[in-house]
Formats: C-alpha cells, structure tokens, sequence
C-alpha cells in the first residue's frame, strides 16, 4: 500500500517508525495548466507569489544542501561555516577558534568552500525544478532572487581563496518585502483602476450600491481585514511566513482582524493536527483520538472563537456582494464550478469565495481512488477495488489559470485554504474553515463544489430571500436539482424542492440520527416563499449575520450525518426562518458510488491504518453524541455520556447547541419529531405551502 503524505511528515504504511519530513509541493496535472498559473500570477499577486514560491522550494524534501541561501539571509560566510560547525561537534571535534594549527585552518577553509558550491548547485538545482514545475520564463523574479544569492555564494568562495574581500550582509527576505510593497502598488492602482471603468460602464450603481467592490486600493482605508491579500496559489502557501506571527496576534487581541490573519490561524492549527495524527497513527481506542483533537481545538481555535463571541469579526457590507462558501473533498469539478458561477453571475464582481480544498498533493505521491465497483460475480454482487492514481487536479489553479477568470483571483475575490487529504475528517470540519474566510460580504451561500449555475442566479436569489417576510433572518435552503455532466448549459427554473419530512436512520453507522428529506409541492403560483421545516447543508442562501447568530462548530470532526438537524433546530431556536427558493437557481451533481469517487472515511482508515470505514466509524459514533445530545435524545443526556466517559464532546457545548430565542420543545412540536417513538410525523403547515 501507498503512503499517505501529510502537512509536516509522512504516514508509512505497515511501519512504525515515524520518518519526519518536509512539505512537498503540489505539481498540476497538465504543463499547460501550469504555464496559465505562473503566467498569471507573476502578471498578477507578483512577488507575493515569488516569495510564497521560494518559501515552499525551502521545504522541499531534496537530499541538495539548502543550507544559508533561500530559507535564510545570507551574511558572509556564516551561514555555512556554522552548518560545517554543528557537523564536527556532532562528531567530536569541535573548531579550535582563532588558535587553531595552520593544516586545521586549512582543512576547514577547504570544508567551507566546499560546503558553499554545494549551497549553489543545490539552489540551482531547485531552481530548475520550479522552471520545469511551472513553466517559468527565463529572466523571471524568481531566476534573479536565486541568482542574487549564487553571486553572492560566489564571492564568499573567491574571497575564501584569496581573491577578495568578503562581501557584506544581503538580506533576501528584505527584498522580497520591498518587492511585495512594489508589485501590491502596482496592482492595487491597476485594480483601482479596472473597478472605476466598470462602474462607470454599468451607470454606477446595482440594487443601490456603488458598483464593483472588488479589492482596490481605494478599499484598503474602508476595509483594511481585505489586506495584506493572502495568494490563493500555490498550495501550502504558509500565511505566517509572508506576513509575520503578528498576523495571528492582531487578531486575536482584536487589533486588527484580517483574513490572512484567520487563515494563519487555521494552517497553524492543521500543522498541529498533522503532528497528533502521526503520534497517534496507532492509538488503541477512538477515545484517546477524540480527546487529543479537542485539546487541539481548545488550545488553537477556541480562543478565536471567545475573541468574537456573538459579534462580527468583520463589518458586513451592505453592498449586495455575496460568498459563497465550498467545502471541496478531492473534487474534480471544484475549478468548472467556480468558472460556472462568475460566468453566470449578473454581478460576478460580488461574488467572493472561500474553499477549502481537501486533495491529495504533492510530487511523486501515490494517491488512491474511492471504492469502484469493477463487475460482478455470478451470484450479482459487486466486484469493487481501489486503485493507485496521480494528485488530484486542483480547482483553484484551474481556474485562476484560466484567463477570463484570472482577474477575479487578483481582486483578492478567491481565497483558499488547503487541506492535505489525511488531514481531513468531514464535511462539519470543512464548513467551519470555510465559514472563516468570510470577509464582511452581505449574503452567505454554503454549497457543495460540484455545481452548475443558472443565468443571473445571484440577482435572482438575492430578490427570492428579500421577498421572504422574515427577511432578513430569513434563509433559502432546497436540495438542488441534479446533473450528468454530458447535460447542456443550466437554464433553472424549475420547482424548488420543499425539506419537509424526517425520518430516524435505521443504518447501524448511523446511529438512528435524524435524516432530513423532501415533502410535497407548492402550485408554483405563489406571490412569495413558503417557509419549510429544514436546512439543506449542500445549499442554503442567507444573510450573513447568520454567522454571528450560529457560528459553526469546530468540535464534530469525523462526522458525516446529522449537520442538517443541527443547522435547521439552531437556526430555528435562534429565531431565524427557513424557506424554500419557488424557483431553482443552481444544480448539484447527485454521486452515486459507482463513480468510485474518494470519501474521507476511507482516509481516515489509510491514517490510522486500519483501510476501509470502520475506524472513522468508530470515531463518529463518539462525536455524532454531540448532535444528538442538542436535539435531546435520551440516549445521549449527560448521564449517559459520562457513563461512557463521552463528556468531551459537551466541550463549549452551551456555544453551538439550541437558542434562547425560541425553545427546543417548540422546534419539535413544530417539526412532528417524536422522540419517544422515533418517529416523524406529517407536518401540515409545510407540506400545504400555508406558512409565509
């Protein structure tokens, strides 16, 4: 079996030996798609990129010396002389100083010439690397910053042989700062620029508001959380190393609260998951995995949530702008999705984009497909297997390399977060580092990353939720109509579908959790929304106050079922109604398992090294507990989790269980939940179409 690569080390799958190694970078799957993003991007983020690039390249795993050249200033001869210091203490013998004997001096003169040239080559060597990786231009930014090094390198050789004077200290990190302060000036005034022709093109206004919000220098006074901009590319792009800790401390201390910032947050968070995952790789209960990552959450994501307890971290604008956020598990239609929904946006300039893109990455890595069903045997059953297959294509480089679309990542209008594959555990924990990319914009969208959209489909669904009477704690929520992908453009139109029934699941894995599902049809003749009883976790359109009022739970790693009660009895307890769009506006690619498409379960089982799903199984059957402990089974009261010593799990519970607005009992009375017998019951007011 392959291994599985992660954030900051490698699982070895059949071993217990836990080899530490450096984060590789992630290779797209076509040279072509490769030249578009760096074309792009050097015409675009610029040396944000470049320094983001030269960061990656230092971690590289490569047996080339990269010692005093890239991942640090280069200052005379200090650098290598003590790399070359450390080696001989390791070996017993330490330098002599100033008193050494002359063949010594001579010896270490020697080993540090030598050292050097393999300083170079090794820089060169990476350095072609990346020319081949993305198709790199000669004379490019990131050829003259190695260069400017390997000169340097070069001096310090010749003045070691008598040639020279040593040179002086060159700080790298020092240029590439300027250079980042240069290129954001240009492209800021470039933006600027763009945004003023659009708006006055489109007469200056839409609904109201001042036409194209797009990041612009002109934002920076009004909205300074939108910068420094954060490069949605390449992957692994380390927020801290760009911009500094303080990122992470502004805000926490509510000094200054940027996306960068949240994002510094998350990947510092997923770098220490990495490490629990590896030290825990052969844990002898669920129990003890459940515990190390909540003590995970409390240490690096619960002060963040308590920083903004019950506020807005970001002013939200009231300027019709739109995010949509996507939780997008090893997704191949991720980039078309994005491409459909600025294509087809009356205002695609309004629509901003939080992903998070779990994939499998890396150079070299051995991937694995989802279970594909290959024939069947005599009797009929199924014949599956998984198979080895290359890194997954990523959807952001997809479509910020294609340049109708490449604008919209420089307007700082796409922001990603990336997840190694053996860091995901969800699609609860995906939402919840999704919901944190959100940057003050008006409405919240939450979708899947395998859609098609409709013409006008943003105007269309902001005019459908302000029609609601409850508006604007009102929400639109449906299951989306399905597509093959061989169907022609989406036109919508069609009946929204109406979330009015429930049933208790009977399936083992599932743990009688309540199953959201479809009711009757309204005439279609209506003059405004209906309300309906459930939220759709794969779409649901709202206000973006909603974050504030049921801000999404970082404690439910591993589970799969039970998102949807959860969001619906929330939002209903916190006084919000839900309603269903009359007419449908996107469509969502249904993914039946003969696709053979990957599951994160699956991953769990490669990382704990236990294949298949039942270790996932096994860790959900402890978090699910939490859901059904909000909607107030018996099975799971308090008495009963601590029985099982499963307390944890009512971990800062009283933040992400029901509201005060209206009561528990209420939500179910309303909804026909009988708890007792485990059964649904008819729900006439949503099913008749008679509650506005």
């Amino acid at each position: 079996m392959g291994d599985i690569k992660g954030n900051n080390g490698e699982f070895k799958m059949g071993e217990t030996k836990i080899r530490k190694k450096k984060r590789r970078s992630s290779k797209s799957s076509s040279d072509d798609g490769g030249a578009k993003i760096i074309v792009a991007l050097l015409a675009g983020a610029g040396a944000a990129f470049l320094l983001a690039l030269i960061l990656l390249m230092s971690r590289l795993e490569s047996d080339e010396v990269s010692n005093g050249l890239l991942n640090s200033n280069v200052g005379g001869a200090k650098g290598v002389d003590d790399q070359i210091y450390l080696e001989e203490a390791a070996e017993g013998h330490l330098p002599m100083g100033m008193n050494m004997q002359a063949n010594r001096a001579k010896e270490r003169r020697d080993k540090l010439i030598s050292q050097i040239h393999k300083v170079k080559d090794g820089a060169n060597k990476k350095l072609d690397k990346f020319t081949r990786m993305f198709n790199l231009p000669p004379g490019n930014p990131l050829e003259k910053i190695v260069n400017k090094g390997g000169n340097q390198l070069e001096d310090i050789d010749n003045a070691m042989q008598g040639k020279g004077k040593m040179p002086g200290h060159v700080d790298l990190a020092k240029d590439f700062k300027e250079a980042i302060h240069h290129d954001n000036t240009k492209l800021n005034d470039r933006i600027n620029k763009r945004a003023k022709k659009e708006h006055n093109a489109v007469g200056g206004s839409d609904e109201g508001n001042s036409g194209a919000v797009a990041v612009s220098a002109e934002d920076e006074k009004n909205f300074p959380h939108l910068y420094p901009h954060f490069p949605p590319m390449p992957p692994h792009t380390m927020a801290v190393e760009l911009f500094g800790e303080k990122i992470i401390t502004d805000v926490l201390s509510y000094n200054k609260p940027t996306i960068a910032g949240m994002i510094a947050i998350m990947q510092r968070f997923l770098i220490k998951l990495h490490e629990m995952l590896v030290e825990n790789k052969h844990a002898k209960t669920p129990d003890e995995v459940i515990q190390k990552y909540f003590d995970l959450v409390t240490k690096y994501l619960a002060p963040l949530e308590e920083a903004y307890r019950d506020r807005s971290i970001f002013p939200v604008r009231e300027d019709g702008s739109i995010f949509m956020s996507l939780g997008a598990y090893r997704d191949h239609l991720l980039g078309e999705t994005l491409r459909q929904a600025f294509k087809n946006a009356a205002h695609p300039e309004k629509i901003f984009v939080g992903a998070v893109v779990q994939n499998c990455f890396g150079i070299g890595v051995q991937c694995r497909t989802g279970v594909e069903v290959k024939g069947k045997t005599d009797d009929g059953r199924p014949i599956t297997e998984i198979s080895d297959r290359p890194p997954d294509v990523n959807g952001i480089e997809e479509f910020c390399g294609d340049p109708e679309y490449t604008k919209y990542c420089d307007n700082g209008q796409i922001r990603a977060l990336y997840v190694n594959e053996t860091e995901s555990n969800g699609p609860t924990t995906a939402r919840y580092f999704a919901s944190k990319l959100w940057g003050g914009e008006t409405y919240f969208l939450q979708a899947d990353a395998h859609l098609r959209f409709a013409p006008e489909w943003d105007r269309k669904y902001k005019v459908e939720v302000k029609s609601a009477k409850s508006y604007p704690k009102a929400i639109l929520s449906s299951y989306p109509p399905g597509f093959s992908e061989s169907d022609p453009p989406y036109q919508g139109g069609s009946q929204g579908t109406r979330l009015c029934t429930c049933t208790f699941s009977n399936s083992d894995v599932e743990h009688k959790i309540l199953r959201i599902n479809t009711g009757n049809q309204c005439r279609g003749e209506e003059s405004a929304p209906s309300q309906i009883a459930y939220i759709a976790a794969g779409f649901f359109f709202t206000r973006a106050e909603f974050l504030i009022d049921i801000p999404f739970d970082p404690y439910l790693p591993w589970c799969f079922m039970g998102e949807e009660i959860a969001l619906s009895l929330r939002a209903w307890t916190h006084g919000w109604d839900i309603y269903a769009p009359r007419k449908n506006y996107i469509t969502h690619q249904y993914r039946p398992g003969r696709m053979g498409l990957p599951k994160f379960w699956e991953n769990t089982g490669r990382v704990f090294g236990r294949p298949g799903p039942g270790f996932n199984t096994q860790l959900q059957t402890i978090t699910i507990q939490r859901i059904k402990h909000m909607v107030g089974y018996k099975e799971s009261d308090r008495d009963f989790l601590e029985g099982k010593n499963w307390q944890i799990v009512l971990t800062d519970f009283e933040h992400y269980g029901p509201g005060e607005t209206r009561p528990l009992s209420k939500f179910l009375e309303e909804t026909r939940i009988d708890l007792k017998t485990e059964r649904c019951g008819h729900i006439d007011w949503c099913n008749d179409c008679s509650r506005p």
